[in-house]
């Protein structure tokens, strides 16, 4: 069986059984899972872990779900790696990036948040699910609900890019799309998940969906040699995955598997649309909702549900909220590709903008680890991308002498 024993109030302590409910009906703070740690301490270790599954169900006695659950069941377990060139641009020898934009099957992590509401929805019985989205929510939700035999209703802004809304209707769900932005999207999703009782994944699930993201620091511990990195930036939105990566460390430090020591965790928002951020430069506790004028639009999310959270999160660890520009973003779209060959979506560019100040600024010392936390692929934003005029030699004709020709005059300017 699953560990979970139940839900319990983040800001007030009460608890409640498994149900499908976002918030604590007493003092309306949300609710997350809690568990049996005295049992997932006597199930776990670093071997059982390492004998897993190549996925992130190689964690499955740390999320709710039960043995049987195998929604996803190939996702997550996405490459971390040594990012060298990267590291020499940006004057660190200690550069690491985390790639979700390589994530089963919809290439962000939002991958991984679906199985886990989902698997939890599918063990209540409900055959309905949905969600309110900027787009990589929506891919993952329609894809795996046609896999495993949901019907899928999803909300996102009409304005949406074109790359994220055929990537969602191609698996053919019922894709509504609603004026304005995504507040107005997420507010209306609330209503539908009372009205009609619906598993919306990020709003009356949304306390099994947040688990999911989890995975990505537990991996990221495992995969620095099962040690917490000195820093870690993570892209925000609603503000979850920040709070989600430090309570996976902190609970591998209470479960014994990783040394505690001191590590920061970073915020990185778009100039545009950067409320969490902007509250933490302004040395409030209180987030302002802005309204998102940014290409980050996965990040554009005005009024963050998490976001104090999130605010919590990066001073309780002394880390830093960055936001950058939408050209600082572009550049770091560039960048990424170009020393690392990874083709993120703006969310990346924003994460490795933010690492390039940090490092500047000497935030992050140089005898220090950093992991950089990509969240998507750049193929589903064409668009933030197509001011970009590549450089392109040609045409020429098909024979030897055409590109010698050619070769003579520019080999100067290509040869790395």
């Amino acid at each position: 069986m699953a560990f979970i024993r139940g839900l319990v109030c983040r800001e007030c302590g009460a608890q409640f059984d498994e149900i499908p409910a976002a918030t604590c009906d007493r003092c309306l703070g949300p609710l997350d899972v809690a568990y049996d740690w005295d049992a997932v301490r006597r199930h776990l270790s670093r071997s059982a872990i390492e004998q897993g599954p190549p996925s992130m169900w190689r964690y499955r006695a740390l999320l709710p779900v039960d043995p049987t659950d195998s929604i996803g069941d190939r996702t997550g377990w996405t490459p971390l790696w040594p990012a060298r060139r990267l590291g020499e641009a940006l004057g660190h020898p200690g550069v690491f990036v985390k790639n979700d934009g390589a994530n089963h099957p919809t290439l962000s992590f939002k991958d991984r948040v679906v199985a886990t509401s989902l698997a939890w929805a599918r063990r209540r019985g409900m055959t309905v699910v949905g969600c309110a989205s900027t787009g990589n929510l929506a891919h993952a939700v329609a894809a795996q609900a046609a896999r495993h035999g949901f019907r899928a209703v999803i909300f996102v802004p009409a304005d949406l890019e074109v790359g994220k809304v055929v990537a969602t209707a191609v698996h053919n769900p019922i894709l509504i799309t609603v004026d304005g932005h995504y507040d107005h999207v997420n507010r209306l999703c609330y209503e539908l998940a009372e009205a009609y009782g619906w598993g919306m994944v990020n709003i009356n699930l949304r306390a099994y969906y947040g688990e999911g993201s989890k995975t990505v620091g537990y991996e990221i511990a495992e995969q620095m040699g099962w040690q917490i990195p000195d820093h870690v930036i993570v892209p925000m939105a609603g503000g979850s995955l920040i709070t989600k990566i430090h309570r996976a460390f902190q609970e591998f430090i209470r479960l014994g598997l990783v040394e505690d020591k001191p590590y920061r965790m970073h915020g990185a928002q778009a100039e545009g649309c950067g409320p969490i951020v902007h509250a933490f430069q302004q040395g409030a506790d209180v987030i302002t909702p802005e309204r998102p004028h940014t290409i980050a639009r996965s990040l554009a999310i005005g009024n963050p549900a998490d976001g104090r959270y999130a605010l919590r999160t990066i001073r309780q660890t002394g880390g830093q909220g960055v936001a950058v520009s939408d050209d600082e973003v572009r550049e770091g779209i560039r960048l990424l590709a170009e020393t690392e060959g990874i083709f993120t979506e703006p969310a990346g560019g924003v994460v490795v903008a933010a690492a390039a100040r940090l490092i500047r600024e000497g935030h992050i010392p140089p005898d220090e680890s950093v992991v950089l936390a990509i969240t998507g692929h750049g193929l589903k934003t064409l668009e933030a991308v197509t001011d970009v005029r590549p450089q392109v030699y040609g045409p020429i004709r098909p024979n030897l002498d055409a590109f010698q020709a050619l070769w003579d005059r520019i080999a100067s300017l290509v040869t790395p």
